[in-house]
C-alpha cells in the first residue's frame, strides 16, 4: 500500500518528537525554544530527506540537525555587575536548590559537554551513535563524557555565579616572557 508524503511525515514526527523536544530542552534550557528549535528541525529534515542514506540512521541524522538549530539559537548573554550582586543576596535555600537542579546545572555546562551528557543519560543513546550523531571518533565521545561528568559535577557543587570572560588563573602558575622587558 502507498503512503502519502503527510502520513510519512506524521508518522516520522510521531517516532522521533520526544526524544527530539528532550534534547532540545536540555540544550537549550527552555521548553518554548526547544519546541521552536524541535518545528525547524522538521522542516528543515523534511526539505532534505532524500540526504538521508539509511532509515535506522534517521534519529541521529535528526539530532545533527536539532543540534545545529539549538546552537544557532543559542546567544551568549552579557553578564552586568548587577547580575552578580542578585545572586549574592538569593537566600540560602533558594541557592542550594538551584545546585540540586539539573536542568540548570546543565545550562552551566559548555554545549559540547551538555550534549553528550544529554544523548547518554536523558535519550539512553549508545557510544557508537553518539559518534555518527556527533560526527566524532567514539573515542571522543567516551572521553568528552568523563569531561562533561566532571563539568556537571563541578557546576552542581560550585558557585552560582557564571565564569568571567578573563582567563582562570592557576594556583602556582607564573608568567613566561618570552622576550627580555
Amino acid at each position: 500500500m502507498f503512503q502519502s508524503d503527510e502520513s510519512r511525515y506524521n508518522a516520522w514526527v510521531r517516532e522521533h518528537y520526544r526524544f527530539l523536544l528532550r534534547s532540545a530542552w536540555a540544550l537549550t534550557g527552555s521548553r518554548a525554544l526547544a519546541e521552536d528549535v524541535v518545528q525547524d528541525c522538521f522542516a528543515a529534515a523534511w526539505r532534505h530527506r532524500a540526504q538521508l542514506r539509511q532509515a535506522e540512521s534517521a534519529r541521529a541524522w535528526l539530532f545533527q540537525i536539532m543540534r545545529r538549530g539549538a546552537f544557532r539559537h543559542l546567544t551568549p548573554q552579557p553578564i552586568s555587575i548587577d547580575d552578580v550582586e542578585f545572586a549574592e543576596q538569593v537566600a540560602p535555600d533558594a541557592r542550594l536548590d538551584d545546585r540540586l537542579d539539573v536542568v540548570k546545572a546543565l545550562a552551566r555546562i559548555a554545549p559540547i559537554h551538555r550534549e553528550v551528557l544529554v544523548l547518554y543519560y536523558f535519550d539512553d543513546m549508545p557510544t557508537a551513535r553518539m559518534a555518527e550523531a556527533l560526527e566524532i571518533a567514539p573515542g571522543t565521545v567516551l572521553s568528552r563524557l568523563a569531561r562533561a561528568r566532571e563539568a556537571l559535577k563541578a557546576a552542581m557543587t560550585g558557585p552560582l555565579r557564571r565564569p568571567q570572560a578573563s582567563l582562570p588563573s592557576l594556583p602556582g602558575a607564573a608568567v613566561v616572557h618570552l622576550r627580555k622587558l
